[in-house]
């Protein structure tokens, strides 16, 4: 039997940098956009505790609906540029470092596009003359404001981050203890119920990694 040939390995291209736009823009407009969207009510409509007065509050804002939707997608299209992109960048340390960062990433991903998902259903659910139980908004209303939040999974991303660069000098040990103690920071949030402090430290750690890596890609392409 002849040997079966392999290819050689493909060197990691350190000029690539557009992964790492995607995470700049995802770290800085991500949290900006969950929170430019969450205002679907008047506050006095949840004070009352009636769902009829909250469905009538969200009808007013069905414009904000519709752009959480669409931003939910492209977020998450974003996110899985980037924890590709960050994989493939820490391969070559070998192990399993590359697939824990990307997999904490697009779990995100998974969330944000999640929470983007009940949006048509309650954009329909509040248009006039619809015939959807006000209580059936107010169950609708919950996911919107809680699953796209859930970015929990950048704490695994983060603290894989952080190992590769203490353990195999991956990224440099600035970037190392930035991640390590964003991690601890999104932990903190995941074992208090704060769950959605967390868009804060992780956008926060998304940038940092996405800034190293075009500082490290400039270096690269001179």
């Amino acid at each position: 039997m002849h040997p079966v040939p392999t290819r050689p390995a493909v060197p990691v291209d350190a000029s690539a940098r557009g992964w790492a736009w995607a995470g700049v823009i995802a770290g800085l407009l991500g949290p900006a956009v969950l929170l430019g969207t969450a205002g679907i009510y008047a506050q006095e409509a949840w004070d009352s505790g009636d769902n009829t007065a909250l469905a009538g509050s969200i009808a007013d804002h069905t414009a904000v609906v519709w752009a959480h939707q669409a931003a939910g997608f492209a977020l998450a299209a974003l996110l899985i540029v980037f924890g590709l992109g960050l994989r493939r960048r820490l391969a070559p340390a070998g192990g399993l470092v590359a697939d824990v960062a990307a997999a904490g990433v697009l779990l995100t991903a998974v969330a944000v596009f999640l929470g983007a998902g009940l949006d048509t259903e309650l954009w329909w659910a509040v248009q006039p003359g619809s015939t959807s139980d006000p209580d059936t908004v107010g169950a609708l209303l919950a996911g919107y404001s809680t699953i796209g939040w859930l970015w929990g999974g950048l704490a695994v991303s983060a603290a894989a981050v952080a190992y590769s660069g203490f353990a195999r000098g991956t990224v440099g040990r600035a970037v190392a203890w930035a991640s390590a103690l964003l991690a601890v920071v999104v932990v903190a949030t995941q074992v208090f119920p704060v769950q959605y402090i967390s868009i804060v430290p992780g956008g926060l750690w998304l940038a940092v990694i996405a800034i190293w890596a075009l500082r490290r890609g400039a270096r690269s392409a001179d």
